[in-house]
């Protein structure tokens, strides 16, 4: 399993003997040759031996590792299994019909290059900017007719210059030879850069492995907020900070808040910018998704925060990456799946070729994974020696790496998650919903069983203070 490896050269550790560290199962779970099974339970195995590193750390034992390949593929569809129960007091899934009406226009199109290009149309302000770029109507044949008069690397510059998410779908071979291609090939898929100095700071006590770190978590949709919930299911203190006119997908936030809790502050207003350095003052972690140059116009680039709290574990997740000509792109899921090779080598469904999208957010919730992976790794080096340190993970490295563990073929027929298995991963929980059930966490640990101290939480519904 390359991918395993990979992470755990990361670590600077010897790597778990077999007898802490099982995999069960393996691909194919769902319909696409790349191994999303193993490379989802890798990342996830990772976050578990970090986490028993913070534990060896605090108590001097470690504890068994297992990961099931079909749960950790499940883990990349949770929100396709969180559902609500209705006034009949039967469980229905939680949709949000704006964003579904959105995901129906974003699609591969073919341009007059006879390229292949995938506008996004995410959210319901890139939706407008995406329709008055191409001139065209919501609904697909009127993006197919504007889009073919494209041709397609024409068309991703005039995204890229109207600030709106898509690209050319390019070929793995294509992507490696592009200067940004290049740039992230010569980076680890999780980058931890010591960005200043600060005395060593021991675990805090506690029962659980992150027992008394705090956690800011400004992100949203999607891989951000599945770092933070992976903090949470170990024991942090995840406080995401959102504010009331920021745009959102409602389940997503539901299913990917279960653990934390949930202030407003607006960064925008120098008294709440205040509120917000004096929560960083005491803060153990600080998780951002805004693209670089955002992120240090509003004043809380890693530099200024590393200062402000010495110590501090500073983590970006973005599309692209923090460095190279496409960095200040913004993307989603499906943008690093296009741009780097994975869309153009998905299954093909007849005879006539058009790329395809995995059957999963991999990116999405393995780049979340690999963001908590980092963010565990840069806690150990600060309990050990000390310092403040920058994570840096994206959703284009994520895509990569996936490339790299290779593919399977001749599938067999009907791969998927049957309802069975669904639900004997699921747990009900009492939120500001009702009563809701979800994925629970699929990682088994033999000591710290990840769990979720709160239920997901209402936006806006705390305090920005630390509990």
């Amino acid at each position: 399993m390359a991918a395993i490896d990979e992470l755990m050269a990361l670590r600077s550790l010897p790597v778990p003997d077999k007898t802490e560290l099982i995999f069960s199962e393996s691909d194919p779970v769902l319909e696409t040759n790349f191994k999303l099974a193993q490379t989802a339970s890798a990342a996830l195995a990772s976050v578990g031996v970090a986490i028993n590193d913070l534990w060896e750390l605090k108590t001097g034992r470690r504890q068994r590792i297992k990961i099931d390949a079909r749960a950790a593929t499940a883990a990349l569809r949770s929100k396709n299994y969180l559902q609500s129960r209705n006034g009949e007091g039967v469980f229905e899934d939680l949709t949000d019909p704006d964003h579904e009406a959105n995901r129906g226009l974003t699609g591969i199109y073919q341009t007059k290059d006879g390229r292949w290009v995938l506008p996004h149309f995410g959210l319901d302000h890139l939706r407008g900017r995406m329709l008055n770029l191409l001139q065209a109507e919501a609904n697909k044949g009127s993006v197919e007719k504007a889009v073919a008069k494209w041709d397609a690397l024409e068309l991703e510059g005039a995204m890229d210059e109207a600030s709106v998410c898509g690209g050319m779908i390019r070929t793995n071979d294509e992507w490696l030879s592009e200067a940004h291609g290049k740039v992230l090939k010569a980076k680890p898929v999780v980058e931890i850069i010591k960005v200043g100095d600060s005395d060593p700071e021991p675990m805090p006590g506690g029962d659980r492995p992150l027992s008394g770190i705090r956690a800011l978590d400004l992100t949203r949709i999607l891989a951000g907020p599945i770092a933070g919930r992976t903090l949470a299911e170990h024991g942090a203190d995840v406080l995401m900070v959102t504010a009331p006119n920021l745009p959102q997908v409602w389940p997503y936030v539901v299913d990917t808040s279960h653990g934390k809790r949930s202030c407003f502050l607006d960064l925008h207003k120098d008294s709440e910018k205040r509120l917000m350095l004096d929560l960083v003052k005491r803060a153990d972690v600080f998780t951002q998704g805004y693209r670089p140059d955002k992120i240090n116009q509003l004043g809380f680039g890693p530099e200024k925060l590393t200062k402000v709290r010495p110590g501090l574990v500073y983590v970006s997740i973005s599309c692209y990456g923090s460095d190279g000509p496409f960095s200040h792109r913004a993307g989603w899921e499906q943008i690093a799946q296009i741009m780097t090779g994975l869309a153009a080598e998905g299954i093909q469904t007849s005879s006539e070729y058009k790329p395809k999208t995995l059957p999963a957010a991999a990116n999405d919730y393995i780049t979340g994974y690999l963001g908590a992976y980092g963010t565990l790794l840069a806690l150990a080096r600060r309990a050990r020696e000390g310092g403040s340190y920058h994570v840096r993970v994206s959703l284009c490295q994520t895509a990569m790496m996936i490339y790299r563990e290779g593919k399977i073929m001749n599938l067999p027929e009907d791969l998927r998650l049957n309802l069975a298995e669904i639900n004997a991963l699921r747990v009900e929980t009492k939120s500001h919903l009702g009563d809701i059930r979800h994925l629970a966490p699929v990682l088994d640990l033999s000591i710290t069983q990840p769990y979720w101290a709160l239920p997901t939480p209402e936006l806006g519904s705390s305090k920005p203070i630390w509990v």
